[in-house]
C-alpha cells in the first residue's frame, strides 16, 4: 500500500513543483464574512493555481469561525481540491492545517474528523502531548501527519528552543527531539515536520539530523521568510524533502496563477543550483547569518583605522549585536550547536564583547556562566572571576572572534590559575590570521561558526558587497597572514 509521502512524491514530480498553495480565506480578502464567500475564494484559488501545485493546505481556524456553515464550506473546498485534480491529470494531496493535539480518545476523533468526515489526505498536529496523542492519524499510511517542529513565529523559541536532556550528548532544542520523534514514528512513511522558512539555519540543522523526512514550510512572504534560503536548507539530496507553503503571497496577488508559477519556477532554480554545486545545507543556513551581520552593521567596508594602527578596508565590530535580540538569541542558538558536541561544566565569557553573547547561549541552554574580569576588583571580594564555579572544572571559553589567539591564552592562564581547565574555545568568526595554530600549539581547540573567507565569499555570491571591497578585504586578510 502506498503511504502518504508517495503519493505527495507523485505529484511533486508531476507538476515539478515544491508549492504548497495555503487556502486561508481571511475576513479582509472577502466581499463578505460568510462561509459561501470563503468557500468561493478557496475554489477560485485551486482552479488558479493548481497547475503548479503540490499541495493545498486550507487553513480550518478560517472556517470554524464562520459556524457551522463554515465547516461545511471545508468539506466542500477539500471535495473541490480533489475534483480539480482529475482536471490536471494527477492527485493534488490536501493538508488540513488544524494544529490538533489532544489525550488519545479525543485524538481519535480529531482523526476521523479530518480523514473521513472531510477527506483531508495529512493534517498537521501538535506533538506535546507525546506518541499516543498521534498514534491515531498514523494507522493509515496512505493519511500524513506534521508534526510541529520549530515554527515560523517569532514567538517559537519561547518553548521551542529551550534545552531539552539529549542523551550522553548533553542537551539540545526541544524542536531537535521533536525531529527525532518525527524520524522514529515515520514508520509508515507518513510523518514529516514544519519547519519555518524564518530559520533557515534551522531549516539546515534539522535536515542534517533527519535527511528524509519531508518539511512543510511556512513564513515565505508576510513574514519574511527568505525563499532561496529556506529551499537551499531544507532539500533533500534527491531536491525534494519539503513543501514551501504560500498564501497570501499568491491569494492576494493580481494573478494567483502566475504568481504560483513564478514561485514554482524561483524555487526550480535554487533545486537546480543546489544539484549542479552540490552544496551543503549548512554552508546555505550562513547565507542568512552573513546577511544579518551586515545589516546590523557587524560587519563594515571602507577604511578604519585598527587598535595596531593598520588601514582596514572591513572592521567587524561584534558589540553591536546586542542592539538587535533577535539576531543575538539566533547566534546562541548557533553556539549552541557546536557546544553540544563538546564536554564542559559552564561557560567562560572574554570581557567585553562576548559577555552579552554568553548570556544568550546561557538561558538558552540553561548552562551556568562565569567570566574573568579584564582587571582585579581592588574592593569587595576582590574577585578575578565573576560567578560560581568549583576548581578542577572544565569550562568551554566564549568569544566573539578569533584573531591572532594571544588574549585567549591570557584569559586561559587566569582561569588555570583559579583551578580550571580549558580544553575548547567556540567564537563566531575566524579571521584566519593565526589564532588556530597558536592555539592547537598551546593545547586548545578552536572551534568558529564561520570564518571570514567564508562570509566574504557568501557576500561575494549574494553581491551583498561590491566586488571591488571584497578584492581589497580578501588582499587585507592575506597580507595580515604574511601570505
Amino acid at each position: 500500500m502506498d503511504s502518504f509521502f508517495s503519493l505527495l512524491e507523485r505529484r511533486v514530480d508531476d507538476c515539478s513543483s515544491l508549492v504548497c498553495v495555503g487556502l486561508d480565506p481571511h475576513a479582509d480578502d472577502l466581499p463578505a464574512p460568510t462561509a459561501g464567500e470563503a468557500r468561493e475564494f478557496c475554489l477560485r484559488l485551486i482552479r488558479a493555481t493548481a497547475p503548479y501545485a503540490a499541495a493545498f493546505k486550507p487553513n480550518a481556524a478560517f472556517f470554524e469561525a464562520l459556524g457551522a456553515d463554515g465547516w461545511t464550506a471545508l468539506k466542500e473546498v477539500v471535495d473541490g481540491a480533489r475534483a480539480e485534480s482529475e482536471r490536471v491529470g494527477s492527485r493534488v494531496p490536501v493538508i488540513l492545517d488544524a494544529k490538533r493535539g489532544d489525550i488519545a480518545s479525543t485524538a481519535e476523533a480529531y482523526a476521523r474528523s479530518a480523514f473521513s468526515m472531510l477527506g483531508a489526505d495529512a493534517i498537521t498536529l501538535s506533538p506535546y502531548l507525546g506518541s499516543d496523542s498521534i498514534e491515531p492519524f498514523l494507522r493509515d499510511p496512505q493519511k500524513g501527519a506534521f508534526l510541529l517542529c520549530k515554527t515560523s513565529n517569532p514567538g517559537s523559541g519561547d518553548l521551542q528552543d529551550l534545552h531539552v536532556a539529549a542523551g550522553p550528548a548533553g542537551s539540545a532544542p526541544l524542536y531537535r527531539r521533536v525531529a527525532q520523534l518525527a524520524s522514529e514514528w515515520n514508520a509508515q512513511g507518513n510523518v514529516g515536520i514544519v519547519v519555518g522558512a524564518t530559520y533557515p539555519h534551522t531549516l539546515a540543522e534539522l535536515r542534517q539530523q533527519v535527511p528524509d523526512l519531508w518539511f512543510l514550510v511556512p513564513g515565505v512572504g508576510v513574514q519574511a521568510g527568505d525563499l532561496g534560503a529556506a529551499v537551499a536548507a531544507g532539500l533533500r539530496g534527491d531536491g525534494r524533502g519539503l513543501l514551501i507553503n504560500i498564501a497570501r503571497g499568491i491569494a492576494r496577488a493580481a494573478d494567483p496563477g502566475r504568481a504560483a508559477a513564478q514561485l514554482r519556477d524561483q524555487i526550480n532554480l535554487v533545486r537546480r543550483a543546489a544539484a549542479s554545486q552540490g552544496q551543503a545545507p549548512a554552508q546555505v543556513a550562513h547565507v542568512d547569518l552573513a546577511g544579518a551581520l551586515l545589516e546590523a552593521g557587524c560587519v563594515q567596508f571602507g577604511e578604519f583605522t585598527l587598535k595596531s594602527g593598520t588601514k582596514s578596508p572591513i572592521y567587524i565590530d561584534l558589540r553591536r549585536i546586542i542592539s538587535h535580540p533577535q539576531l543575538l538569541r539566533r547566534i546562541g542558538r548557533i553556539y549552541l550547536e557546536i557546544l553540544g558536541g563538546l564536554e564542559f561544566s559552564r561557560l567562560a565569557a572574554l570581557p567585553y564583547a562576548a559577555i552579552p553573547i554568553a548570556a544568550s547561549i546561557a538561558l538558552q541552554g540553561d548552562l551556568p556562566m562565569i567570566y574573568p574580569r579584564k582587571e582585579t576588583k581592588d574592593y569587595g571580594t576582590r574577585a578575578q572571576i565573576e560567578g560560581e564555579f568549583e576548581p578542577g572544572e572544565v569550562v568551554v571559553l566564549i568569544d566573539d572572534l578569533a584573531t591572532t589567539g594571544g588574549s585567549k591564552l591570557e584569559f586561559i592562564d587566569k582561569l588555570k590559575a583559579a583551578g580550571m581547565l580549558v580544553k575548547d574555545i567556540v567564537v563566531l568568526i575566524d579571521r584566519e590570521s593565526g589564532a588556530r595554530q597558536l592555539l592547537h600549539e598551546a593545547g586548545y581547540t578552536l572551534h568558529a561558526v564561520v570564518t571570514i573567507t567564508h562570509l566574504l565569499d557568501v557576500w561575494e555570491r549574494t553581491g551583498k558587497v561590491s566586488p571591488d571591497r571584497i578584492e581589497a578585504a580578501r588582499r587585507f586578510i592575506a597580507q595580515s597572514r604574511g601570505t
